[in-house]
């Protein structure tokens, strides 16, 4: 797809997330965005049961991240899909409204918009920052001994 921008930083990734207009935001790997989003029938690959929506992995912070930064979630997120990628798939972020979860646990969305794809300098400093992890986060206050607050 052309005139979307491509998103080379965590830190965009991150301003996308905290600024979603209300509309959720997801990761999707895939070969040819436009025939997912126009297609009618979505089938589990392993199953071929109709699902009722696109499996994305969603980037809805959860309140039980707490102080920690959105840069991390983001960072977090982009690890867990990357372990699911597919050769000549791009990743893309779309909006949508989930309609319930497939048989790996991802989110099911429907009526989608695509929003960016990510680049591949995103997804190398993503995992970069992963591996760094929390205790790498300046947005967390510690307690004097270095430990997570409670």
């Amino acid at each position: 797809m052309t005139g979307l921008p491509v998103v080379e930083s965590v830190g965009h990734l991150a301003r996308l997330v905290r600024y979603q207009a209300g509309r959720p935001l997801f990761l999707r790997w895939t070969g040819d965005l436009r025939a997912d989003l126009d297609a009618h029938e979505i089938l589990d690959p392993q199953t071929g049961v109709p699902l009722p929506g696109l499996p994305a992995v969603s980037l809805s912070v959860e309140p039980w991240w707490g102080r920690r930064s959105v840069e991390l979630w983001v960072a977090r997120k982009l690890h867990t899909a990357v372990a699911a990628r597919r050769p000549g798939a791009a990743l893309w972020v779309i909006s949508g409204a989930e309609v319930g979860r497939g048989p790996d646990n991802d989110s099911l969305v429907v009526d989608c918009t695509p929003v960016a794809r990510l680049g591949s300098r995103l997804i190398a400093s993503a995992g970069r920052i992963w591996a760094d992890g929390p205790s790498a986060d300046p947005a967390v206050a510690r307690v004097p001994d270095g430990t997570l607050p409670g």
